[in-house]
């Protein structure tokens, strides 16, 4: 039950002007913090949202691809009614884990590619994609050599089972995703164990992409076998 003091310093507030209302949470800030993570690096969130504003394409692109596997759980995940969240364990090549009485399932999260700071288009990735499509890349963002001195930045078709999509950068919003089987992604010209480097994506669901996890876990545990379309 909400204290009448309480409820007088909402009224309070609620009368402020909005220079009033920033004084008073500034003084609040000074006692609370906004995050954990500012006690774990010993730094302000402003410091770190002012840093993070400052950082390069390249980093904001890494930074960007973190939001948006937060905000695959946020708003996708923990919505799941009789599934259990399994977070990796180490350098796994897919994001999380969901688990139901069937079995688990490995879900990678990527986000629309960008380009000059604009979504880009499958046709700008490859020419042999359709030009009204997205285009999403499906490779490790860091490069590395193997044992054998192969290129470990491809994604092999059995490392993870889901790819989901943030639509992000053509949409706005955090919570819009596609999801597609793994084993249905283009694979490498000469490699069929390797995914292609770029995928087409849809603007909206059609036969081989959803906005329904579970429809895409369907799929998936269906094992019907086929590749996406994209082709021009």
């Amino acid at each position: 039950m909400t204290s009448p003091q309480l409820v007088e310093i909402h009224r309070l507030l609620d009368s402020c002007t909005p220079e009033e209302r920033r004084e008073v949470f500034l003084r609040l800030r000074q006692e609370f913090p906004i995050h954990k993570i500012e006690t774990d690096l010993n730094v302000k969130a402003e410091v770190i949202l002012d840093a993070i504003s400052q950082a390069s394409d390249l980093t904001l692109r890494g930074i960007r691809g973190i939001i948006a596997e937060s905000s695959f759980f946020y708003n996708v995940v923990r919505n799941l009614d009789g599934w259990e969240f399994v977070p990796p364990s180490g350098n796994q090549p897919y994001d999380c884990t969901i688990r139901d009485t069937t079995g688990p399932v490995r879900i990678q999260v990527k986000m629309q590619r960008l380009k000059a700071h604009k979504p880009m288009m499958a046709s700008e990735a490859a020419r042999r994609f359709r030009t009204d499509m997205y285009a999403v890349e499906t490779q490790r963002t860091r490069s590395g050599k193997g044992a054998r001195g192969e290129d470990t930045r491809p994604y092999r078709f059995d490392e993870f089972d889901i790819l989901a999509v943030s639509f992000q950068p053509s949409t706005g919003a955090w919570d819009r995703f596609l999801y597609t089987v793994a084993r249905w992604l283009l694979p490498q010209a000469g490699h069929a164990d390797l995914m292609n480097k770029f995928q087409p994506v849809p603007v909206r669901p059609n036969d081989d992409w959803t906005d329904d996890l579970l429809e895409a876990v369907r799929w998936f545990r269906s094992d019907l076998n086929k590749t996406i379309g994209g082709l021009a």
